[in-house]
């Protein structure tokens, strides 16, 4: 099945936005008329640029007002039409997108409306062009897509069909299932749209919020199933209207773009087989089973620095690199690799970012069918020369450049072979496992990779919240297996001055700020930590105090969370336990968990714990910002 994007889609001029989309592997595009008349070629020399791309010219849009007008509006509607048909022939695609009249001398009937386009299919079927009728949602008589499919119907002309969009459907609430009844050649062409579910006007929410499949709350796959299983074969188009995605690269968000529609017909494939999506085939999502590993990049006085913080919180080296300057760290089921290489991607990362995490190891069911997913989807696969020894792991780029390895069962002797280790680490201080990884981005950069995970593996979206900084807002994504093995969430900072913006600008945009680890017994963990010398982030006693007010804690339990720093939570699923240390090197953090069936992060909590890291700067003479 072909796929195109609306060039209205992505920003840049006409010639970026060609470029990007041909990168990301559309088969054509829907060419908007702005995007045509703000460019300095003609018609017939874009049509030859857009296919010099290797692309098609699947769709013409938009064309407005044209049906239900008296005279002498009509007359001038249908030479409006005759002009865009000699545009159209130049550029060489045969389908034109009219969308249901907004005209304030517009009139309504569905005979009237159905009789301009049979006059219009008239005119273009001596040209053998096509036209497509699509009902806006806003529109001032014809809002449905089953009131444009009857237009479509009494107009009774092959060369007229009909346009659907999820958006004008799904955001009116209306049954996709509705588009099964109509018949699939009478479908032109199909436009996808999903969007987060905001209450507000349709044509405001349309213009601004609209995002790729899979990043909002909108039963895309559903609409998509109806369609599909209505017989239509033509292109399936992205046509996205976002603020966001106006502003951003428009190489990630035409990639973004191609994977969201793969993964849409890989998801309606596997809900619903008999129907044939002429998609090759690819494996299907995958389960993650757990962090097999976390690698920081790091060298000199930061690895130093580095590796106290780890004994102080129970960790104890296991092993070393049979070949190279890496060192295994081991508590309970978590593994941290310390990597000192200077010739490796390790030794770029530290060049770049400083002390980081540059590499995640995640155990999956199948590493060879995860990365054939991932390349699929338009991820970028990683190889360096292993050293003496190593074993051959596959991996994919990830966050900032940095890298996602993935282990299965053939790689279980990795730890004893490469570094002589056993499979679990020393008690320590009782931390278990690792519960999630915060990762640090741009807010623009949220949705992309909201999507990449969650088209790549099996996961969960929590909704969106907004964490309050002291210095501005950050939006945080929480992504999750339904286990709970792997959970990740994605924080997207909008100024420098908030502490996630602060420490994307001062390490070059390394990709994890901070790590929970899990205990089971988190006071039994923080009497351990302290004595080993651990130094929790410091939470003013009116923490405390509100939390007495709002909770009913027992008075020896929140001693003891004084006494340890301990912040709290609780939702209908259980409670939550959470304390942080001081900054280590660059930013980066630890956090120690017990979650005892809460579901969330402790986000209420996170106002206070940036308050007193910003505080904790300030007195050691760091910038706030």
């Amino acid at each position: 099945m072909k796929t195109a994007i609306a060039t209205v889609s992505i920003s840049g001029t006409l010639t970026e936005k060609l470029d990007a989309i041909a990168e990301a592997g559309f088969d054509g595009i829907e060419i908007f008329e702005q995007d045509f008349v703000t460019d300095t070629g003609s018609a017939r020399d874009v049509g030859n640029r857009i296919r010099d791309k290797g692309l098609e010219v699947s769709l013409f849009q938009p064309f407005r007002d044209f049906e239900g007008l008296p005279e002498p509006y009509r007359t001038k509607a249908f030479d409006r039409a005759e002009r865009k048909f000699d545009l159209m022939q130049d550029l060489g695609t045969d389908l034109i997108l009219v969308c249901s009249s907004l005209h304030p001398r517009a009139l309504g009937g569905i005979d009237r409306a159905a009789d301009d386009l049979r006059a219009l299919g008239e005119r273009a079927a001596a040209r053998g062009l096509r036209i497509g009728y699509e009902a806006l949602a806003w529109g001032r008589y014809v809002n449905d897509h089953r009131d444009a499919w009857e237009i479509v119907r009494r107009a009774d002309h092959p060369n007229v069909g009909l346009i659907v969009d999820s958006f004008h459907t799904l955001g009116r609430g209306l049954d996709p299932e509705t588009i099964r009844r109509i018949p699939g050649d009478k479908i032109f062409f199909v436009q996808m749209a999903d969007a987060p579910k905001i209450d507000m006007d349709l044509l405001y929410w349309s213009r601004h919020f609209r995002n790729m499949p899979g990043e909002g709350d909108l039963p895309v796959t559903d609409f998509m199933r109806a369609v599909l299983a209505a017989g239509y074969t033509g292109p399936v188009s992205l046509e996205i209207f976002n603020d966001q995605f106006r502003g951003g690269s428009p190489r990630t968000i035409a990639r973004d773009g191609y994977r969201s529609l793969i993964t849409l017909l890989d998801d309606v494939r596997r809900a619903e087989p008999e129907i044939d999506v002429q998609l090759p085939p690819i494996p299907a999502r995958q389960d993650v089973q757990g962090t097999a590993f976390v690698e920081f990049a790091t060298r000199g006085t930061e690895a130093e620095t580095l590796k106290s913080q780890l004994t102080a919180l129970g960790f104890a080296e296991t092993g070393r690199h049979l070949a190279k300057a890496v060192t295994l760290w081991q508590q309970g089921d978590i593994r941290i690799v310390l990597n000192e290489e200077q010739g490796d991607f390790a030794g770029t990362a530290y060049n770049t970012h400083g002390t980081s995490i540059c590499d995640i190891g995640l155990t999956v069911s199948d590493a060879g069918d995860t990365v054939a997913r991932a390349a699929a989807l338009g991820a970028k696969r990683f190889s360096q020369n292993p050293a003496v020894g190593q074993l051959e792991i596959p991996a994919i780029r990830g966050l900032g450049g940095s890298l996602l390895h993935l282990l299965d069962h053939r790689h279980a002797d990795v730890w004893k072979t490469e570094f002589g280790a056993g499979t679990e680490g020393p008690e320590g201080a009782g931390l278990r496992r690792i519960d999630h990884i915060a990762q640090t981005m741009t807010y623009d950069e949220m949705l992309s990779w909201s999507l990449f995970y969650g088209s790549l593996f099996k996961m969960h979206k929590a909704p969106m919240v907004d964490v309050i900084d002291p210095d501005g807002l950050v939006r945080s994504q929480a992504l999750g297996t339904e286990d709970g093995a792997f959970r990740i969430t994605l924080n997207g900072a909008e100024t420098h001055r908030t502490l996630a913006g602060s420490f994307l600008a001062q390490s070059f945009g390394a990709p994890v700020q901070h790590l929970a680890l899990s205990s089971d017994d988190i006071f039994a963990s923080a009497a351990k930590l302290t004595a080993a010398g651990f130094e929790a982030l410091p939470i003013p006693d009116n923490y405390y105090d509100d939390l007495a007010s709002r909770f009913d804690i027992a008075p020896d339990i929140l001693a003891a969370m004084k006494r340890h720093q301990i912040l709290y939570d609780a939702d209908d699923h259980g409670t939550f336990f959470q304390m942080y240390g001081r900054p280590v090197v660059s930013g980066f953090f630890f956090e120690i968990i017990q979650r005892d069936g809460y579901r969330g992060y402790g986000a209420p909590n996170a106002p206070f714990r940036i308050a007193a890291q910003k505080r904790l700067g300030r007195t050691r003479g760091m910038p706030a910002d």
